[in-house]
């Protein structure tokens, strides 16, 4: 036998590292400290709009609707009396003060409640105009009744501020925050809870709950900061557990921690040189690195015990552990980071942070677990006892594979077919209230308020007139009025606020509050008169601004919307466009706008563009397998171990649950780059059986299964474990990706354990050249195991089963 004596790369990277370990430590310390300076810049980013990209239709829409009228971020306080009635003198005289304290809320531009909604009566020839309670404690019970029908008569507020049954009210602050920094919002909400508190202290009688899209901002930023103070330091402690038990070394638990820590800290401070914001989604990005970053510690610490149990020395051992590792681990984080960076194909610009934000920290993690590690390592002090028979206990799991690979196969094929039909259970439904967690204030509170009060999904349409005043004509004001009847019909729909309620109002007070002319004016100039003559008696703050633009060539048209899906949602809104390009003149051909129709569809666009995504990260990294492992034919056969645990994942997901948020639209994507890991690792002990070791099909997988398989159960431990720690999180979507990629991982294990041995069984049995460098053909003829103790130990192992 002649066994080549020029060492491979991965030998003289091994050697290098190992001889320059001082070095090495001190380098990775300045690289470490010079990322960390940047931490100083990481920003939260708490604005529902970032979750929408420059071009976005629907946001461009809702600028363009932002630009026309007043800003509409709110804040809304629903008031609950114990006693189910809003119209007593009690919870009145609460609600006249709290409007009036809700005034002082920092960015305020308008407060809207029942007791100031401007009512409007005839006196003679003159339009009243006055808040609809006034003083309340000094009312008499006859004209509290009297207040009480007036609201519940009235169109514009009757299911936005009260419901039928007046059990309960709400005070609309509309706020217009400057835009120009992040977390404005933060001391508006700060100053609203301290009402909330302050006033269900003086009014025990009355519950109060707060909601709007400025308390949704601010559940965004609670969301980050919970996961970034929770998350990480559960994952950090489980990993010192973990690691502990499965090591059983103080020292190679000490570096892998040493290399997460290490990992995390490049990793963030380089999202603050790069200015990329966190968000809920990209917020738990230092968690997934944590995961990622002890999964390739574990590969090479693991190897580095076993050989040193097995006698090598220190030295040698990490050689070996090193040159055996370096080219998986490479290839393991390089097609990690494909997965992530495929993430940009995201339609949200979140998701293309947390793409980036991981894909960095995989770089980080690769190089200093191929470096810092051995360094590491070679300076601590590390005790291990020679261990006769290093085996770990994987061979009966290959014995039971190699007898049942027929069947295993067919098992496999036919649980695959099934769960990807199931796939087609699953629905795309992004209601972007259920993206909180039940532990936040805006949750719940924004639940009652849908349940006991108002819907918060709405659709805005600007309807223009066509001309500058137009809105005051006939013509104009009855295709609203037919618009607002048409969607009043609709199933879901709530409430419209349309001005041709209003006019329809002020033409009956010009005639004498008669019932008869409650409809709209029929002469332009008459409608333009009584508009006039009503906003000249509004008080300030309380104006028509929010509804009808400056040359009143426009209108706001307001549809709010029951819980209903996603699904539902756009339909509703597809066919109130619809009817308008139907039944309205072309000027009017608009489309609906607004943050829900933003969510709403989303998932949709997120889904096509994670497609695209996915299939490119797909074949990116079936050809770098391809290339690695110098065949066609395995990097083709490993196609099917990558996307067959997707695939289950996503039909277990919709025989369970069946929702799917566009969050979990990217988890092919994200998962892909992982679930890799196991098939790279797993093959590249296969091959180098085959290839250095001469050994057959059957003797090279029992070969993997006990150079690999314990490294492969721990890793998937530890990311599983990583990924199910996401379910702590007060962010739905985390919760559910961190939910479906650990069962994807979970699946990917058991595909690589039993589906792609079996396949290599029955696919792989003709022998495979040896690899040029390594093991040359000895005269006897077939090629022999090169003269390592590892080498001889493994093989004698595997072939005792």
């Amino acid at each position: 036998m002649s066994v080549s004596s020029k060492p491979g790369f991965s030998k003289q990277f091994a050697q290098w590292t190992v001889q320059r370990r001082f070095a090495i430590l001190a380098l990775s310390f300045l690289v470490v400290l010079t990322a960390l300076y940047g931490g100083q810049w990481i920003q939260m980013n708490d604005d529902y709009r970032y979750f929408f990209k420059e071009g976005n239709p629907q946001l461009t829409a809702f600028d363009e609707l932002q630009n026309t009228y007043n800003k509409n971020d709110n804040i809304l306080f629903v008031i609950a009396p114990k006693s189910g009635k809003v119209f007593d003198k009690e919870t009145l005289t609460a609600i006249e003060a709290l409007t009036k304290e809700a005034w002082q809320i920092p960015f305020t531009t308008r407060v809207d409640s029942v007791t100031n909604f401007q009512h409007t009566e005839a006196e003679e020839d003159d339009l009243i105009v006055a808040d609809l309670v006034e003083d309340a404690g000094s009312k008499s019970e006859a004209a509290l009744r009297q207040a009480e029908a007036v609201a519940l008569a009235e169109p514009l507020i009757l299911h936005r501020l009260i419901p039928e049954d007046g059990a309960v009210t709400g005070i609309n602050v509309t706020l217009e925050l400057p835009g120009k920094q992040m977390g404005e919002q933060i001391p508006a909400v700060a100053h609203a809870r301290e009402i909330q508190s302050r006033f269900e202290a003086k009014y025990p009688n009355v519950e109060i709950y707060l909601t709007g899209f400025v308390m949704l901002n601010n559940a965004f930023q609670e969301a980050s900061m919970h996961d970034m103070k929770t998350l990480a330091p559960l994952m950090y402690l489980f990993i010192i557990v973990m690691l502990v038990i499965l090591l059983r070394s103080v020292s190679a638990t000490f570096a892998a921690l040493s290399i997460v820590g290490a990992s995390v800290m490049a990793t963030m401070g380089v999202t603050g040189w790069l200015g990329i914001p966190l968000s809920p989604p990209s917020a738990v990005a230092p968690t997934l690195v944590m995961t990622l970053a002890v999964a390739d510690s574990v590969h090479i610490l693991v190897n580095f015990l076993q050989l040193m149990r097995s006698g090598s020395t220190k030295g040698q051992a990490m050689v070996e552990a090193l040159r055996q590792n370096l080219k998986p681990v490479f290839l393991t984080s390089l097609t990690t980071v494909i997965g992530f960076l495929s993430l940009n194909f995201a339609s949200t610009q979140p998701l293309n942070d947390l793409g980036n934000i991981t894909a960095i920290g995989v770089a980080f993690a690769f190089v200093f677990s191929v470096t810092l590690l051995p360094a590491l390592m070679m300076i601590l002090p590390v005790r291990i006892k020679k261990v006769e028979d290093s085996g770990n206990n994987m061979g009966a799991l290959a014995n039971l594979v190699i007898r049942r690979k027929v069947s295993i196969l067919i098992g496999s094929v036919a649980a695959i077919l099934f769960l990807t039909f199931m796939i087609t259970k699953n629905e795309l439904n992004d209601e972007f209230v259920s993206y909180f967690s039940e532990a936040l204030p805006f949750r719940t509170d924004t639940d009652f308020a849908s349940e006991n009060l108002t819907g918060i999904y709405q659709i805005e349409f600007s309807l223009p007139a066509g001309e500058s005043g137009g809105i005051s004509e006939p013509a104009y004001l009855a295709k609203l009025d037919a618009f607002a009847a048409w969607y009043r019909t609709q199933e879901g729909v709530i409430h419209v606020d349309t001005l041709s309620d209003t006019m329809k109002r002020l033409n009956k007070n010009m005639h004498g509050d008669d019932q008869a002319w409650y409809r709209l004016p029929e002469e332009r100039d008459l409608a333009a008169q009584y508009l006039l003559l009503y906003e000249m008696s509004l008080p300030y703050g309380l104006d028509l601004n929010n509804r009808i633009n400056v040359d009143k060539s426009a209108t706001r048209f307001v549809v709010t919307i029951d819980n209903v899906t996603t699904y539902q949602f756009r339909a509703i809104s597809e066919a109130g466009e619809a009817w308008l390009r139907e039944n309205a003149p072309e000027h009017m051909h608009v489309n609906g706008a607004g943050p829900p129709v933003m969510f709403a569809y989303l998932s949709y666009a997120n889904s096509v563009s994670m497609f695209q995504g996915t299939a490119l990260a797909f074949l990116l990294i079936t050809l770098v397998l391809i290339v690695a492992l110098r065949s066609i034919k395995y990097g083709l056969l490993s196609l099917i171990p990558n996307v067959a645990p997707s695939a289950m994942a996503f039909g277990i997901w919709g025989m369970t649950d069946g929702q799917i948020n566009f969050g979990l639209t990217t988890v092919s994507a994200l998962s892909i780059g992982i679930v890799v890991d196991d098939t790279i690792h797993f093959l590249s002990k296969y091959l180098r059986a085959r290839r250095e070791l001469g050994l057959d099909a059957e003797a090279a997988i029992r070969y993997a299964f006990n150079t690999v398989g314990r490294a492969l159960v721990v890793t998937t431990v530890v990311l599983v474990s990583g990924f199910l720690i996401m379910i702590l999180s007060n962010f739905d979507m985390n919760e559910s990706m961190g939910k479906l990629t650990a069962l994807s991982l979970v699946l990917a294990l058991i595909t690589d354990f039993f589906m792609l041995p079996a396949l290599l069984l029955v696919l792989g049995g003709e022998r495979e050249t040896a690899t040029s460098g390594t093991v040359a053909p000895s005269p006897a003829g077939p090629l022999v195991p090169a003269p390592v103790p590892v080498y001889a130990r493994a093989e004698r192992n595997s072939r005792q089963g």
